[in-house]
């Protein structure tokens, strides 16, 4: 969804002049649904665009910092993830908490999603400019120069998360997520690319390209994260075990069939026990329980869209009865579907 949606955005731009006007509000209201995915063909449909759908992200900046001179930038904390990418020159990380700094170079790209106060800096021993205290004078189309620039020019941004659910979603995440696969930051390049013309530039409907190709880089730097997860845990993480994802692939697609622990051991090839064990260990829940709980997000994405009655929730999802939906539903949310609904 978030793909397609810079994709058409940026055919709009680059063929027709490109402004938000020629997308018309009902069509996004549409493609912008959570339950686009569900509603498309099973080959649109993907694990990752469902629960970043789930985890409903916005963006609340999208920018960038043109440095020169004895530049250091303090950052507060903040809620969502923050994402940092240096275009060229390099600059310190200092994270509030965390003992040792980080130095970014060239083509380097961190995710900051712990909330923490940090620091980017030519040296860290330069006093610290709040980023909030830059002026207005400063900033240009979205790119602030201090300094006179030219040393280090840093694009990001930050995505707050609205839904109800993200860190059952997105797990445990470390202070600093650096990414290093050289093959997929060629993807992050030309995305970071057009950011910095778009910002620079002065083309109709800037605004809205750049904040699609926001979407379209936390797309790209999960993507990045998830393969390279380590031994973290969350229910993001399955999607970068060769083992788990065909399973998640498949509850996902078909969130109503009738799941069970030898089903669902036999797509991954293991053993109940083994699978059972390693499920468990890199999502935190067991794979019955991780069903049940992914159609219960689903049951509150649709009754909060209001599109499909109770028996349509429940039935779609693989329930016999309103009485059995009801029940799985409020053992894991904790009120009953039309208390929700209200």
């Amino acid at each position: 969804m978030i793909i397609g949606i810079s994709c058409l955005l940026y055919l709009f731009h680059t063929c027709v002049g490109g402004t938000e006007r020629y997308l018309p509000k009902a069509i996004r209201s549409i493609i912008e649904s959570p339950s686009f995915f569900r509603d498309c063909p099973k080959m649109l449909i993907d694990p990752l665009s469902e629960l970043i759908s789930l985890l409903k992200p916005h963006t609340s900046v999208a920018g960038g910092f043109n440095l020169g001179g004895q530049w250091s930038l303090q950052f507060e904390t903040h809620e969502g993830i923050k994402y940092f990418a240096v275009v060229s020159g390099c600059c310190w990380l200092a994270v509030e908490g965390r003992p040792e700094p980080v130095l970014l170079e060239e083509g380097d790209c961190v995710l900051l999603p712990n909330g923490q106060r940090f620091r980017l800096a030519r040296d860290l021993g330069f006093e610290a400019t709040p980023i909030g205290q830059l002026l207005e004078s400063d900033w240009s189309g979205g790119i602030a120069t201090l300094g006179g620039g030219a040393h280090t020019l840093i694009l990001g941004g930050h995505f707050a998360f609205s839904g109800d659910y993200t860190k059952m979603l997105m797990g445990v995440m470390p202070a600093i997520m650096r990414l290093r696969d050289e093959d997929e930051k060629a993807g992050l390049r030309w995305s970071l690319d057009r950011m910095r013309q778009e910002l620079t530039g002065t083309q109709p409907g800037h605004g809205l390209v750049v904040q699609n190709l926001a979407h379209l880089l936390l797309v790209q730097a999960l993507r990045l994260y998830l393969s390279d997860a380590g031994e973290r845990t969350g229910w993001l993480f399955a999607l970068g075990d060769p083992k788990l994802a065909p399973v998640v692939q498949a509850v996902h697609a078909e969130p109503g069939a009738p799941w069970t622990l030898p089903k669902l051991a036999k797509i991954a090839g293991m053993s109940r026990s083994k699978f059972a064990l390693r499920f468990k260990s890199v999502t935190g829940s067991s794979p019955v329980d991780y069903v049940l709980r992914w159609r219960m997000l689903l049951a509150c994405e649709y009754l909060t869209e209001g599109r499909l009655s109770l028996s349509a929730i429940g039935a779609t999802l693989g329930y016999q009865s309103d009485s059995a939906f009801s029940t799985a539903f409020k053992r894991v949310i904790g009120c009953a579907p039309g208390k929700y609904r209200r």
